[in-house]
């Protein structure tokens, strides 16, 4: 049965927000920013730690760039980070993106990273971000698609990662493979002017595959993700300590290479 909600799968334990403070406009929303202007209002969904919220307010002078989560405790941390750069054109609020808190067209560009793979109804969604959107303007929408990240060497162990990752995530209500649905979501609420891409992540230096590799070792023994695996009897502690381990050793390889696709839509509205 549908889900008005679903349970976000990572929690915001150290080794989520290490990736999640690492995400930029440059390497997480590229697809967007040529269509971005000076005086632009926008709202940022799922904000998170507020890293990409910050550098959007950076590329609309003039405007201004509201950013929501569903979690009230990381919104400080979000707000810290646009006051350190100086920001003065950013506010933060809690929110839900199946029902946002603005009348209708309020916004310019309505953005989300990473933030319909882990909603129950995305579809919904879309269609609150295209209320709040003036006409004319943008929803830009951009997640990860899980089945189809690829990686070398061959592991059995992150083999068995991914189907634990991909069934602890749809049984809390989500859909990891969010990237391949989103223009057929898209079109399901009702856009008509869709513009859809692909990009992707990859991680193959001694540094990259130590900093991902590494956090993903920490989130699958220790993040809520781990929890719900756990509490869901996806696996036990030995089976997360496994995935773990499958982690580090493909670290530890001079060859590695991992790479993650993400779907990407702009839709006008």
């Amino acid at each position: 049965m549908p889900k008005d909600t679903a349970v976000y799968t990572h929690g915001h334990h150290e080794s989520v927000l290490r990736s999640h403070t690492w995400r930029t406009a440059a390497n997480s929303a590229a697809y967007l920013i040529g269509s971005l202007t000076p005086g632009a209002t926008v709202l940022d969904i799922g904000c998170g730690p507020g890293t990409i919220t910050a550098d959007l307010a950076a590329l609309v002078p003039g405007g201004r760039v509201t950013g929501i989560d569903r979690a009230p405790e990381i919104l400080d941390q979000a707000r810290a980070t646009a006051a350190g750069r100086g920001l003065d054109n950013t506010d933060f609020a809690v929110g839900d993106v199946q029902e946002l808190a603005y009348p209708d067209d309020s916004f310019d560009v309505v953005h989300a990273h990473q933030v319909l793979q882990h909603v129950g109804d995305p579809v919904r969604a879309l269609r609150e971000m295209r209320r709040v959107t003036r006409p004319g303007g943008l929803v830009a929408v951009r997640d990860a698609d899980y089945a189809a990240m690829t990686w070398y060497p061959a592991s059995p162990g992150l083999d068995v990662w991914l189907d634990l990752y991909e069934r602890v995530a749809r049984a809390g209500g989500g859909e990891p493979d969010a990237g391949r649905r989103l223009k057929s979501w898209a079109l399901t609420a009702g856009f008509t002017r869709i513009t859809a891409t692909t990009s992707t992540w990859c991680f193959a230096t001694d540094e990259e595959r130590a900093w991902w590799g590494g956090l993903w070792a920490d989130r699958t023994v220790a993040s809520g993700y781990a929890a719900l695996a756990v509490e869901g009897s996806h696996t036990d502690r030995a089976g997360l300590d496994a995935a773990a381990g499958a982690w580090r050793e493909w670290t530890a390889a001079p060859d590695g290479w991992f790479s993650v696709l993400h779907g990407e839509i702009l839709c006008r509205v």
